[in-house]
Order: structure tokens, then C-alpha cells, then sequence
């Protein structure tokens, strides 16, 4: 019996339209079909193999834990994974890929012999709406189709199956040079059954699409690796037909074991996929910049001053929250969410990004685009009436609001990039008005958000708590590295927010108080939050410590999975990775410190 094993455990494969969560024993846990956002049909990986799961591995005990693969890898620069067992009787290797989607959906798996002859099984439990319903599953000629309401999943196999207890099962065994291939395809149940795959060819293709698309990269520089393994993620989780990018193909991981603190990520945040943007840009990949600029302006359009902080793939507004009551989650992690409540929000910060992102395509010589400046003078607009609001800032705390000084200091980057829009003649707009704008944003935050006493800028205006935002605000341009205030404010991070190993949480969660409220609104605890230990280095490197900088960026590193996935945040007490899973906000900034780190010669050979 399988039974979901740690996130790190997992590999990622996609077609950037969905994506699938593989474990180290050949289990398929988690797929959403045909969409990131659909309702899965295996959700294993947040409750038990009665919710759905695609095994498939060398034969073993039917009460027996499934052996984990010997060994496992992408192909080269890709998102084709291989797995392989050595067994008593053999060795074999399990192929997985989804092929680059003009079509139905699909997982395709071969199975190749290596040496010996070694029994395998597949084990095929599907299960729709997020393993709530079991469909009708029977053959149609020489395939098997599960139908539950709009939805059909078709396998295609050469070898014999069978039913039993609600699963599809094939027992096989494979010699040297054997190759076996399964595929599940994913098709409205209205309409006629998909196309029969053709799994060798797809495989080539698929390579060959990954390969190319890896040779645009224009990083050349020491752990380029890592760096291409994060930017292949970050392309599988976008959405190819409107450019959208997700936070993470996954909901309710939680960032807290047997906590609450579990959410659904499989939208596009605006803060997220700017700042992704921002590093394919860097990059070579404008292609990618090009359609997410496009996605936004169509996203936003007609309605700009209630800019949300977050939309569905194809720029869906209405996000709402639920909770899925029969999945008892990951590790008894509940509830078990899908939507996200934080979408109507208001997170001051997110002007920022946004202006930031259209800035950056503007100076990377993206071809203009007349509405996207229109649409960055309106957002400035909204701005210069509500910037000295209290919002629920970049972590989307669910307590009351406050004047965050990430938020502020983020609205003076949207006012600064947009003068230097209106100065480059690009756009006519009102230059002197927002000047003093820029101005009086830059005093009210060096004011009202700084701590004399301790040197340093605070999470809000009048607290003492720190947050580790604040290590933007030399990256973002709203002081230079060398400034006390800066200086002052990453060495405070680093003695009040750092764990043992030298992470950095996002924040202090404990009020320290007994019986009042954490600070977030939430009850219990979270882990070290990767994208922020990153900032840290970047910080490190800017003023100076190029050194530490360095050190810190391969602590991070060795984190990663064995195939270079990073989740969101790291359990320090545990030693695990906790949060959604791959997460876009963790490979971003892998790949902004490589670059920064790269410039300043800070790698060895």
C-alpha cells in the first residue's frame, strides 16, 4: 500500500497546461485535468489511495509499501523523467512525460527493460472532482474509458488489464529491449474518443521541444544548471494558451505539518508572475514576457482600479474559497482548499510589481504596446488616491490592516518607474505631480516606517516586528546598498528572523504573547520561506559580503530535491520542504541571486 511520501519526494511533469506530481515509487498522486485549476483525478497526495493514484513499478506485495526507484533523473535539459529499480530478478526503467499539448491531455509512461526479466503492475484508480466520485469505467474496443459527468480519461496499453476494487490493473514482465507504453488521455465526455496515442514519436518530440527551447537561455555562467532546471519549471508552469503563470500546480500543501496553513496556489498571482517575468527577461525568453504582458492587459482590462491580486489562468476573477471536506489532507494537514479567498484583497504592493514588470519589458526592448502604458498611468491613478491606505500587505494576512512598509515602499517603485516612463516621451502624463508624489512616499516610509533606536525599518508603521520585505528595498532602488538604514535593516534580519542554519522566516508568526493572536491572523506556525533566504543573499552580495552571499546561495541550493525542485519554504525543525510544490516564488529568485552572484564573481570554478 502506497502512502504519499515527502514533498521533496515528488518530480514534476507537465505540458504547460497541467501538470502531474510523480512519487520516488512510480505513484502518479496528484494530476488536475485538463486545466492547473481543474478538479483533480488523482489526489492521493492529500488523502489516501481511495482518492486516485497511477502506480506503476515493479511488482510487489499488495499490503506491502511499493519499492522506491534505485535511482532517478530528468533527460538532460528537460521535463522527461526517468526512473529506474534494480530489482532481485532485473532492472527496468519507467519513462514519464506529457507531451506539448495541440491535443487531449496526456500522461504517457513506457516501461523499458534493462536487464533481467522483472514483473511489473500497474495499479489505475481515477477518481473525479478531487477523489469524490468514482466513475463508470468500461471498454470501448480495445481501450479503457472512466466517464463521471463532462469529464472521460481514456488509457490506451498493449498489454491486457483487468478491474478489481474499483482499479485497473496490468501485471507484465519485461526483458531487455522491451518497451511498453501506457497513456491516459483526458477528453470532454461529449465528445468522441481522443485520437490512439502514439508514444514513441511523442517522446522524441517532447525532448526536442525542451531542447530547443532551453537553447534560448542566455545564462551562461557557473551553476547554470540550477539555473536552467528552475527556468524549465517555471515554463511548465505556465499556461500556454493565454500566458498565464501559476504560483504552484498544486493546493493545501501545507506550509505548517497537521496545521491550517494550507492554500491553493494553482492561479496567478500578479506579484508571483511579475517577478517570474522579471527573470526570463534576463534570460533571453521573451517570448514568455511577451504573452504574459498580453495575458495581464487582458486580465485588467476595462477595470484597472480594482486590480486584484490574483486570476485564474485565462483572467477569471472570482477565485472563491472552499474547503473539501472528505480529503483529510496531507500528513492530516486540514482543511483542504480550493479557490483563494486573498483574491480581493488589497495588497498596495502588487501596483508596484506590475509597474515594475512593464518597465522591465520596456528596457529589454519588448515591442510597445500602447494600452500597457495606458494601463500603468491608470494603476498610478488609483494610486495617487489610495497609496496611504492600511492593506493586508505581501503575505496576505488575514488580521486587520496595517500600513506595511513593503507596500508602501513598493508604491513608490510604481510612481518612480512611471516617471521614468512619462520622462523617456514614451507617454505624456503628469511628470512634476508624481515627482512629489515619489517624494512624499520616500519621506512618509523613512519616517513612519523606520526604527532609530534599533536602525532599521519595521514591518508597519509603529511596530517593532521586522519583515523580511524590507530586504527589498535596496534591490527595488528606494535606497542604495550602501545606506545605514539598508545596512542596519539586513543585519537585524539576520539576528531576529534567522533560524539556526541561516534561513530566513518571513516574519515573526508569535505575537509572544500568551493567548493573543499570531500576528497573522492564523493559529500555528511556518517554516523558513526560501524566496526571502535568497533576498538575503542578494542583499549580502550588494553590500559587499559577496563572500557570505555565496556560502548562503549553496546552503540553498542543497535543498533542492535530487532533480533541483524547491518547494515554498523549509522546515527547519523537520529538515523538509513544506508549502505548494514546485514553487515559482523559490525558482525565481534562485535565478535572480545566480545572475547577481555570477556579475559579482562570487562563484568558484
Amino acid at each position: 500500500m502506497h502512502v504519499a511520501g515527502l514533498i521533496e519526494d515528488y518530480a514534476l511533469i507537465g505540458d504547460m497546461q497541467t501538470a502531474a506530481l510523480v512519487c520516488r515509487d512510480g505513484t502518479v498522486d496528484w494530476l488536475c485535468l485538463p486545466r492547473f485549476d481543474s478538479p483533480a483525478v488523482f489526489a492521493g497526495l492529500l488523502g489516501t489511495e481511495q482518492h486516485g493514484f497511477w502506480r506503476l513499478g515493479p511488482a510487489h506485495g499488495e499490503d506491502d509499501q511499493p519499492p522506491a526507484a534505485t535511482r532517478r533523473r530528468y533527460r538532460g535539459d528537460s521535463l522527461v523523467l526517468e526512473s529506474e529499480w534494480d530489482t532481485e530478478r532485473g532492472t527496468v526503467r519507467v519513462i514519464d512525460f506529457m507531451p506539448p499539448r495541440d491535443g487531449a491531455p496526456q500522461v504517457i509512461r513506457i516501461v523499458e527493460g534493462v536487464h533481467g526479466r522483472v514483473p511489473m503492475r500497474s495499479a489505475l484508480r481515477m477518481r473525479f472532482s478531487y477523489g469524490q466520485i468514482t466513475p463508470w469505467v468500461h471498454k470501448v474496443g480495445d481501450r479503457t474509458v472512466a466517464v463521471a459527468g463532462p469529464d472521460s480519461v481514456w488509457l490506451d496499453t498493449d498489454v491486457d488489464t483487468y478491474g478489481q476494487d474499483l482499479t485497473t490493473y496490468s501485471e507484465f514482465t519485461v526483458a531487455p529491449g522491451d518497451r511498453i507504453a501506457f497513456t491516459i488521455s483526458w477528453e470532454p465526455s461529449h465528445k468522441p474518443q481522443p485520437s490512439l496515442p502514439e508514444p514513441e514519436a511523442s517522446l522524441t518530440a517532447t525532448e526536442d521541444f525542451w531542447r530547443e527551447w532551453v537553447e534560448q537561455c542566455t545564462y551562461t555562467g557557473p551553476y547554470r544548471d540550477a539555473v536552467v532546471r528552475s527556468l524549465i519549471t517555471l515554463k511548465a508552469l505556465t499556461y500556454g494558451p493565454t500566458g498565464a503563470i501559476v504560483a504552484a500546480p498544486t493546493t493545501s500543501l501545507p506550509e505548517d505539518i497537521g496545521g491550517v496553513r494550507n492554500w491553493d496556489y494553482r492561479f496567478t498571482w500578479l506579484r508571483d508572475a511579475a517577478i517570474t517575468l522579471s527573470s526570463l527577461l534576463r534570460t533571453g525568453y521573451r517570448d514568455e514576457a511577451r504573452a504574459w504582458r498580453e495575458w495581464l492587459l487582458r486580465a485588467v482590462a476595462g477595470d484597472p482600479e480594482n486590480l486584484q491580486i490574483m486570476y485564474g489562468i485565462a483572467g477569471e476573477r472570482e477565485l472563491g474559497e472552499n474547503e473539501l471536506h472528505w480529503l483529510p489532507g496531507y500528513e492530516g494537514s486540514s482543511p483542504v482548499r480550493i479557490g483563494n479567498g486573498a483574491a480581493h484583497q488589497l495588497q498596495l504592493d502588487v501596483y508596484g510589481e506590475v509597474t515594475e514588470a512593464l518597465h522591465l519589458g520596456h528596457m529589454t526592448g519588448l515591442a510597445r504596446n500602447d494600452y500597457a502604458s495606458v494601463l500603468q498611468l491608470k494603476l498610478i491613478r488609483y494610486l495617487e488616491k489610495h497609496w496611504n491606505e492600511p492593506d493586508e500587505g505581501i503575505w496576505e494576512v488575514r488580521g486587520p490592516r496595517r500600513h506595511f512598509v513593503h507596500s508602501k515602499v513598493m508604491a513608490w517603485v510604481a510612481v518612480d518607474r512611471t516617471v521614468k516612463l512619462i520622462e523617456s516621451g514614451e507617454v505624456d502624463g503628469p511628470l512634476e505631480r508624481l515627482k512629489e508624489l515619489r517624494e512624499d512616499i520616500h519621506y512618509d516610509v523613512c519616517e513612519k516606517g523606520f526604527d532609530r533606536e534599533r536602525n532599521t525599518f519595521t514591518q508597519s508603521y509603529g511596530s517593532k516586528e521586522l519583515d523580511a520585505s524590507l530586504l527589498l528595498i535596496p534591490q527595488m532602488g528606494f535606497l542604495p546598498p550602501d545606506d545605514k538604514r539598508v545596512i542596519g535593516t539586513i543585519e537585524a534580519i539576520q539576528r531576529e528572523l534567522s533560524t539556526e542554519d541561516g534561513f530566513v522566516l518571513r516574519y515573526p508568526v508569535s505575537s509572544g504573547a500568551d493567548g493573543e493572536e499570531n500576528l497573522d491572523g492564523l493559529p500555528g506556525d511556518e517554516g523558513a520561506f526560501l524566496a526571502c533566504s535568497f533576498w538575503l543573499a542578494d542583499d549580502l552580495a550588494m553590500i559587499g559580503r559577496v563572500e557570505e552571499a555565496r556560502k548562503l546561495f549553496e546552503k540553498l541550493l542543497a535543498l533542492r530535491n535530487d532533480l533541483g525542485l524547491l518547494a515554498e519554504e523549509w522546515d527547519p525543525r523537520r529538515k523538509r520542504q513544506v508549502g505548494n510544490f514546485p514553487q515559482a516564488f523559490s525558482h525565481v529568485p534562485l535565478i535572480d541571486t545566480a545572475l547577481r552572484l555570477t556579475a559579482t564573481g562570487a562563484f568558484r570554478a
